[in-house]
């Protein structure tokens, strides 16, 4: 399933990747600079109804993507899980945005058109590229006294359907509909103002938006993949890695990597509430399981070197987590072998708060409390210095998969 982010360097080596890259970018800038977006008088026209170019190229772009995109998805050819959505600053980003606006109105450029413009050796490029480059230092330096509100009214991975609450193929089939609606306003706007006939504009535009409207309509039956169609797609090797245990650590494992300060260490509790309450490891988050999918685009922004451990009681409702968390592309994701019983059994022996029952249901707490004390007990944060840790080590951190950055071109 796509993204591929190994297979460029694995089939080209890293230096053929990087001549892939060099197209990619050589490509990019070619077709801006054949679209008139080197030309800052161009741009600018844009803001005055006289050339509409940028915004139907844009827009159309933008569009055309977000319609391939998830029909991909729902064939199962790609995972969304894997697209970098930037994560929403509500009030930032609409600043931002606005002061952006009037850079681009002034200046006749946007930050990548300035580099197209810079390549071809245009003087105003050249001097709206260093300037891009001044404003980067300058906010470099100030955006300190800003933290507050640089950091507020964050939203995290938060797109349209989430917003809305609706299907996504109704949201792509809406936004086509406004977005077509759109340039046939530009048109008339590039009529009155610029004097221009859109009857003399390609009759293949007709082609483009009736595609457009077909595969929009074509994504409401399709829909979106469910968590247990992605598990459907790799149950074959993941179900093997259950059986061969090699993503069940041991206690003792879970607790040399809660220490080592080279890896973040991600502990998911998916235990009720009353459970968590009696008795959890220290730092564990209590995250009942209908809850993870809430959890999913959090956990795809956590740093490369995270590893997530999931508990329960005992194995059966962590390996559902588990299997949650695989299907959705997380990486490191391991669970604690035995559960809490066996978290408790290696290291509450001593504690005569607690003692073990003779029986118990099956994926329930295997013992008795006098007090619920939730990360209060010395079990809890046990002391790694008193125990002689032997075990197999099973953790080995992959190379992360999510999405991790983005940007404007």
């Amino acid at each position: 399933m796509a993204p591929f982010p190994l297979q460029l360097t694995e089939l080209l080596g890293k230096y053929g990747a990087y001549f892939i890259y060099l197209l990619i970018g050589f490509g990019f800038g070619f077709v801006l600079e054949s679209s008139g977006f080197g030309n800052s008088k161009k741009l600018a026209a844009q803001f005055y109804f006289k050339d509409m170019t940028v915004l139907k190229v844009m827009f159309g772009a933008i569009v055309t993507a977000m319609v391939l995109v998830f029909a991909t998805s729902a064939l199962g050819m790609l995972d969304y899980n894997l697209i970098w959505v930037n994560p929403t600053y509500l009030w930032p980003g609409i600043i931002g945005g606005l002061i952006m606006g009037i850079g681009f109105i002034i200046g006749g450029f946007c930050p990548g058109t300035s580099l197209v413009a810079a390549a071809t050796w245009k003087l105003d490029g050249i001097f709206f590229a260093l300037g891009v480059l001044f404003g980067i230092f300058v906010f470099g330096e100030t955006v300190r006294s800003i933290d507050l509100f640089w950091h507020s009214s964050y939203l995290g991975r938060f797109t349209i359907m989430d917003w809305l609450g609706m299907p996504t193929g109704w949201v792509v089939l809406i936004i086509v509909v406004m977005a077509l609606f759109m340039f046939w306003g530009s048109e008339q706007l590039e009529k009155i103002f610029g004097g221009k006939d859109p009857s003399k504009a390609p009759k293949f535009r007709y082609v483009g938006a009736g595609a457009l409207i077909l595969g929009a309509l074509l994504l409401i039956p399709l829909g979106q993949p469910t968590n247990a169609d992605k598990w459907d797609q790799i149950s074959a090797e993941k179900e093997a890695q259950l059986e061969n245990r090699e993503v069940q650590i041991s206690p003792a494992e879970l607790l040399n990597t809660i220490h080592d300060h080279l890896l973040n260490l991600v502990m998911l509790d998916i235990r009720d509430e009353a459970n968590y309450n009696l008795f959890h490891i220290a730092d564990a988050q209590h995250v009942p399981f209908d809850n993870l999918a809430e959890l999913v685009p959090g956990l795809h922004l956590e740093p490369e070197n995270s590893v997530f451990v999931v508990m329960s009681n005992d194995e059966s409702a962590a390996t559902e987590a588990w299997k949650f968390l695989v299907a959705e592309s997380i990486p490191n994701v391991y669970i604690l072998e035995g559960g809490l019983n066996n978290w408790l059994a290696t290291f509450a022996e001593e504690d005569n708060r607690i003692e073990a029952l003779e029986s118990s249901p099956d994926d329930s707490l295997r013992y008795q409390f006098a007090a619920a004390l939730g990360g209060a007990f010395p079990a809890s944060d046990p002391h790694i210095n008193e125990y002689d840790l032997e075990f197999i080590p099973k953790i080995k951190l992959e190379l992360k998969r999510g999405p991790t950055s983005g940007g404007c071109g």
